[in-house]
């Protein structure tokens, strides 16, 4: 029994300087996305501005005009998928195949902020409890500048896992909420235009 705990040591041991690896990337890879996350905020406010009411006011007519007031050099995930839908001949099934691909690729857009959201909290704790031991050791045998330099590990781990973790749950809400309001417009307006073609028959 002993050789199986301290075999377990040494293997709870050897992961702490990966899993602080990991976690310094991880909380890179989160100033990345603020940074990204900022810009889309800006280029999405100002598409709003633009666009929203055109939309809530579209008739078969006004698709013509809708696809000129859309941004030349906007290449993000919505005006992307606007203006191929406007771009291409009234098509049901051609709709449906655009819908479902722009929910693909806006769920590849939030896959970092969820990987960023689930792992935060478990590299810290992880960190946290594997340097938990050593410290305690410290303690126990009255090492103290050991068990000192040993807690700074603890909480360091858990504060920037805590951080990785609320990074990544902000951008997630934020971005759930444009993704579900930008395909409730792509659907009105692929209606819109499938029903004009329909009456036009």
């Amino acid at each position: 029994m002993e050789t199986i705990s301290k075999v377990l040591f040494w293997v709870a041991n050897s992961l702490l300087i990966p899993d602080i690896i990991i976690l310094l990337c991880l909380f890179a890879r989160s100033l990345l996305l603020i940074g990204s996350f900022y810009n889309q905020y800006m280029v999405k406010r100002k598409n709003d501005k633009s666009l929203n009411q055109q939309i809530k006011n579209l008739s078969i007519d006004k698709v013509a005009e809708l696809k000129k007031s859309l941004p030349k050099n906007d290449n993000s995930l919505f005006i992307k998928y606007l203006r191929d839908m406007l771009s291409n001949p009234a098509n049901e099934n051609y709709s449906d195949y655009l819908i479902n691909n722009f929910e693909n690729d806006a769920s590849k857009d939030m896959a970092v902020s969820k990987i960023l959201a689930k792992m935060g909290p478990v590299l810290g704790l992880i960190g946290t409890l594997i340097a938990m031991s050593p410290a305690l050791v410290g303690l126990s045998t009255g090492d103290i500048a050991g068990m000192a330099y040993n807690m700074q590990v603890v909480f360091a781990t858990t504060v920037v896992g805590l951080v990785v973790s609320a990074i990544g749950l902000i951008t997630l809400q934020y971005k759930q909420r444009w993704y579900g309001k930008d395909l409730n417009n792509l659907d009105y307006v692929s209606r819109i235009i499938v029903d004009g073609k329909e009456e036009n028959k």
